[in-house]
């Protein structure tokens, strides 16, 4: 029997309320190295709350989150915040591209910004990211020139620049046109066969089912269902997950 994998990302107790509404309630979940992780659920079900606690987008009223042994909510200054989120990949649902800068700028940019990395070495480095994402042809172009496939793929590059030992996606297609979204997919799914930690909250159940170690489902707030993904769509188990697949499967 293998070694369980040590925990990169872990939630224990952990709960947060807007004002009077409760967003997230008793999360208690960990992403162990190397797993792919896909949340899913409902809408306003707490995904992307919970996904951006995980790098403190969004702060918590109580409970611990760790990264990679860190505690990602203790007090810190703003430069100690900064290298925490350096280290966690984080790719959005609107790219959050600089328009001002090219493919390639971007995703040299916060190497030699953050880390000081010599702009010849960070620009080797971007470089091969972009050719990594099939964008090397497009690294002069400006995303406003771009597609949103190509301008979330620069995204997943620009995220990569930091050598993150983990990745965040939330929702990294549903701004995206249905043709632009299976060229997303396959850089994720690369990603994933290369062993890199992730966490993605998504719609996109071919990728769960084929990609993920574990799905995650949410509803109101709470992480109501764990399981494979052969488990999960074969044969869920609790009620509000059938309802939800069973939607899926009406479409």
């Amino acid at each position: 029997m293998s070694e369980p994998r040590p925990a990169m990302i872990g939630f224990k107790a952990v709960n947060k309320s807007y004002g009077p509404l409760a967003a997230l309630i008793d999360i208690n979940e960990a992403v162990a190295r190397g797993e792919v992780v896909v949340v899913c659920g409902p809408s306003g079900s707490g995904k992307s709350t919970l996904i951006r606690t995980a790098n403190r987008l969004e702060e918590i009223q109580s409970g611990s989150i760790t990264f990679d042994g860190q505690d990602v909510h203790a007090p810190m200054s703003s430069a100690q915040l900064n290298r925490l989120r350096s280290r966690i990949g984080f790719v959005f649902q609107s790219f959050n591209l600089f328009p001002h800068l090219s493919a390639l700028e971007n995703v040299m940019l916060s190497p030699v910004k953050v880390n000081g990395t010599p702009r010849a070495e960070a620009r080797e480095k971007a470089l091969a990211l972009l050719d990594r994402v099939g964008l090397s042809a497009r690294r002069d172009a400006f995303p406003g020139q771009l597609s949103g496939g190509q301008q979330q793929r620069v995204a997943i590059a620009r995220a990569l620049a930091m050598e993150p030992p983990a990745m965040l996606f939330d929702e990294p297609t549903s701004a995206l046109d249905p043709e632009m979204v299976a060229e997303v997919l396959s850089v994720m799914r690369a990603l994933a066969r290369d062993g890199m930690t992730m966490m993605c909250v998504t719609h996109e159940m071919g990728f769960a089912r084929d990609v993920a170690d574990r799905v995650w489902f949410m509803d109101a707030g709470r992480i109501v269902e764990t399981a494979p993904p052969e488990d999960f769509f074969g044969r869920a188990r609790h009620p509000r997950a059938q309802r939800f697949l069973s939607e899926l499967r009406g479409r």
